[in-house]
């Protein structure tokens, strides 16, 4: 396959198929070689072989693959539907301060930060829970609830529905930081 590339269809685009590019492929669809075997029905040893360029695949096992990774490379990812804009707040805010942020930004919770590290969070709940205490004195790390669950940037968006059952928001990262945020609204716009 190195010296000699097959010609698949792909979609009528007639594209030029090397081992380099199904590699590339499938570490764009976030998959080991292992798990495209599996899905392939294929051994993991195979896939390495087409990849290394040391066999000359079937145009149907050609296909295969391709198909899997489209089909993977066409459903939505975290990154697609997360907010980057995330507004936090930090432990040693007010209270009162943090629900004038989340007034101001129409928002109805928010994470906690300790720098690029999440904390916590609060929501409005938690807040209406606290209404009897003084919010104008009373610091965040006071009412602070768990952390929201952290999804990555290259996860299909699948995996926030099930999250969102049990959590207002989802914190999206990439590479161990935190990129974005996927609240329900940002579900319903998909």
């Amino acid at each position: 396959m190195p010296d000699q590339a097959n010609r698949a269809g792909q979609g009528g685009r007639g594209m030029l198929i090397t081992s380099r590019l199904i590699r590339e492929l499938r570490n764009e669809a976030g998959l080991s070689q292992a798990s495209l075997a599996k899905l392939a029905k294929l051994s993991q040893a195979h896939i390495a072989k087409i990849e290394a360029g040391k066999v000359d695949p079937r145009l149907s096992t050609v296909n295969r693959i391709l198909y899997i990774l489209e089909s993977r490379e066409r459903r939505k990812r975290c990154r697609s539907v997360m907010n980057p804009n995330i507004i936090s707040t930090d432990p040693d805010m007010l209270v009162y301060e943090t629900i004038k942020i989340m007034h101001e930004h129409k928002i109805s919770q928010i994470p906690v930060m300790k720098g690029q590290v999440q904390v916590g969070s609060i929501d409005e709940a938690t807040i209406i829970k606290n209404m009897g205490r003084n919010l104008k004195r009373l610091q965040v790390k006071h009412i602070i609830d768990r952390p929201f669950p952290v999804v990555d940037v290259r996860d299909p968006v699948e995996v926030i529905k099930p999250l969102l059952d049990f959590h207002p928001a989802v914190l999206v990262a990439e590479k161990g930081k935190i990129r974005g945020i996927i609240t329900k609204s940002d579900l319903l716009r998909v």
